[in-house]
């Protein structure tokens, strides 16, 4: 299926039901008097989070979405049946922005949570309502509302705690199988994955941790290289990120300098993303003595001036997998333990989260502005309109020319 992590949709609440204008008529009741009933109201758009769900590409094709109108009120004082609730299930982790105004509206990031989008119109009053002792026959009804209509736009961030970063080959889609059921993939030829890659990680019974491979992350990224910012904005929501570094022999990358582009990257397109706990795994250990990986990894280190978690596994064989993913859940588990028991370390938590997502949504926009400006200079440049500078080209400087032309007139 195709990954999908952006679209724009429209939609529109139903209209309310008109009120109805009646009278009785029964034998023997010579003043019967109004009983119209009033219009059902319109039935609202909803979203609701699945985690059945992983892209938005139902929304890439079909657009538009509408819900049902309230039907007209009735007779006998019959109140018309609303419509129903339009309901569009989205995968867990996307985020709703109303395109006019660029405001967010709200966030689903557990399944099943619902947010009404558009509320539906209110149904109209019968002439019942109108009826006093000096007007015993009013003619007079209120039609329905119009339901809401808004033009909205879903962000999808994957949900994940750990965010796995890495040049392409070093071996990331390996580590995913490793710990986890996922099966992204692998092969014995440099290539890398398109669209982020989950996998639950089960450290025992009770505890585990989602894991993203983030991909895509090239140095020069963050002005455009390779999938450039894409999907860079899927980290964040994680709680940690982990450096997947190769060190294998073939390897023409030097380590460190592999950690410091990809630090690069991350604190050009935000500089709170760069800000997360990072910890450091040297993959690929298997390919080296032991003394030759253990001074790789020293120097590496030494290099960084890294103060954080090191570890060093080979994800094709499974060596130091178990104690980093042992790890990992211990670290989430003593900081689920000090959010609850420090209440001012909570709350710098939740300001350090918000102002995370503010900042990648902000970068994320700008990225793709810069983006459309581009395709737009292209444009104008292949018709000729402006110069690869961006200055706009006289099209008309050969009308200032005072020399004569001469024209030659050819019979066919």
């Amino acid at each position: 299926m195709k990954f999908v992590d952006e679209a724009i949709i429209q939609v529109t609440a139903g209209k309310g039901g008109n009120g109805c204008c009646s009278f009785r008529r029964e034998k023997y009741i010579e003043y019967g008097g109004p009983n119209g009933g009033d219009g059902g109201h319109g039935g609202s758009v909803i979203l609701m989070a699945d985690h059945n769900l992983n892209t938005l590409v139902d929304f890439r094709y079909k657009r538009i979405f509408k819900a049902q109108n309230g039907t007209q009120g009735m007779g006998s004082n019959c109140t018309g049946p609303s419509g129903e609730d339009l309901i569009l299930r989205v995968p867990v982790g996307t985020t709703i922005v109303d395109v006019e105004t660029d405001r967010v509206i709200g966030d689903l990031t557990e399944h099943e949570q619902t947010l009404k989008v558009a509320q539906g119109g209110r149904g109209g009053l019968g002439n019942t309502h109108f009826k006093s002792s000096t007007n015993r026959a009013p003619r007079k009804t209120i039609p329905g509302e119009e339901g809401q209509e808004r033009h909205l736009r879903f962000e999808l961030s994957v949900l994940a705690d750990v965010g796995l970063l890495g040049f392409p080959n070093a071996g990331k889609s390996t580590f995913v199988r490793a710990v986890s059921n996922a099966q992204p993939k692998v092969a014995n030829y440099p290539f890398t994955t398109l669209v982020p890659q989950l996998g639950v990680v089960r450290v025992d019974e009770l505890r585990h941790f989602v894991i993203a491979d983030i991909p895509g992350l090239i140095e020069g990224a963050s002005e455009g290289a390779g999938l450039g910012t894409r999907f860079l904005k899927h980290l964040s929501r994680c709680r940690m990120l982990i450096h997947l570094v190769d060190i294998a022999p073939l390897t023409q990358e030097d380590p460190a300098e592999q950690v410091e582009a990809l630090n690069q990257e991350l604190l050009h397109f935000s500089p709170a993303l760069a800000h997360l706990p990072q910890w450091l795994v040297f993959n690929k250990t298997d390919t080296l003595f032991e003394e030759d990986a253990d001074e790789i990894i020293e120097e590496a280190v030494k290099k960084l001036e890294w103060d954080g978690p090191v570890f060093k596994v080979s994800a094709a064989t499974g060596q130091g997998v178990k104690a980093l993913t042992q790890s990992v859940m211990n670290y989430f588990d003593e900081e689920a333990d000090r959010i609850a028991s420090d209440p001012e370390y909570a709350e710098e938590f939740e300001e350090f989260r918000q102002i995370l997502a503010d900042e990648v949504r902000d970068a994320d926009q700008e990225q793709k502005a810069a983006r459309r400006d581009a395709r737009r200079h292209a444009k104008l440049v292949k018709q000729g309109l402006v110069d690869e500078t961006g200055e706009e080209i006289d099209n008309d400087a050969w009308d200032d020319d005072d020399s004569e032309v001469e024209v030659v007139y050819v019979r066919d």
